[in-house]
């Protein structure tokens, strides 16, 4: 099986070093093309046999399953380029929340699916969330979750919670590191704790809570029971959270999903344009 990437910035050069690392992927398999070829000829150098392409055809044409590692607004520009280079065997997956299944599936005469990644799959954990098109078959299901079974925990969603799931599986790292380096940031302030000294101990304490939730049978609700007993210093510190967070994560979702709605339009719009050009 031959994958082909087209963009190889943050999550596209991730994607490419966890299939490899993990050895999902020969380097001589991946085919990759990105509109700054500095960073193609880099990856190259990182995993020789790599095979780095001067073009996004050249991608389409050597590869089964084409990942588009790319920005929204650059989606019709690279489906125009390719869309007479790809057989009805081959797959193409977007990885990008706010292009939408049946906009690839009006322009390709493929197979279409979509992926949201996460940057924990960068250390093979973390669900990869898949969302299929209406043709594809159940084998090209299949093969591609295989393929990112190497790296993650392949978890299908149905379109319509695109934005919300990715809130979760793939901004949700963001936002908790955010969280957390606040609470290291005020340990160090307050205590004068040494901050590495504070990170390592959180990082751990954040990956042991994971582990709690997904392979202890434990729930958010369980771990705090288990940790705040009544009265004392854990229940009095949660007893604060609860009032001075409210509505802060709604306030957080309304934020994504209007800048989702938004990019929604201007995806539509360069399609449009698109296909004006063409006429």
């Amino acid at each position: 099986m031959k994958i082909g990437f087209i963009g190889a910035g943050s999550m596209g050069s991730l994607l490419i070093e966890a299939f490899i690392v993990a050895e999902a992927a020969e380097p001589n398999q991946i085919y990759v093309s990105n509109r700054t070829f500095a960073k193609v000829e880099k990856l190259a150098l990182k995993f020789p046999g790599l095979q780095a392409e001067e073009t996004n055809v050249a991608v389409a044409q050597h590869s089964d399953i084409i990942f588009l590692c790319i920005k929204p607004h650059e989606f019709a520009q690279v489906v125009a380029e390719i869309k007479s280079y790809l057989t009805k065997d081959k797959l193409v997956v977007s990885i990008t929340s706010p292009v939408l299944l049946r906009q690839l599936e009006q322009e390709l005469d493929c197979q279409i699916a979509k992926v949201i990644p996460s940057i924990t799959n960068k250390m093979w954990s973390g669900a990869t969330l898949c969302i299929y098109g209406k043709q594809i078959t159940k084998a090209h299901q299949t093969e591609l979750e295989k393929l990112l079974a190497y790296i993650s925990e392949p978890i299908r969603i149905e379109e319509s919670f695109t934005r919300i799931v990715s809130d979760i599986s793939s901004c949700g790292p963001a936002f908790f590191a955010f969280l957390l380096q606040q609470f290291i940031e005020a340990a160090v302030e307050e205590t004068g704790i040494a901050r590495d000294e504070a990170m390592m101990i959180a990082g751990n304490m954040l990956l042991g809570t994971g582990l709690l939730l997904t392979e202890g049978g434990m729930t958010t609700e369980d771990v705090q029971q288990r940790v705040a007993v009544p009265g004392g210093i854990t229940a009095q510190a949660l007893a604060m959270l609860q009032r001075d967070t409210v509505g802060i994560f709604n306030n957080l979702i309304r934020t994504t999903h209007n800048k989702y709605y938004e990019d929604l339009e201007k995806v539509q719009a360069t399609f449009n344009k698109e296909e004006v050009s063409e006429q």
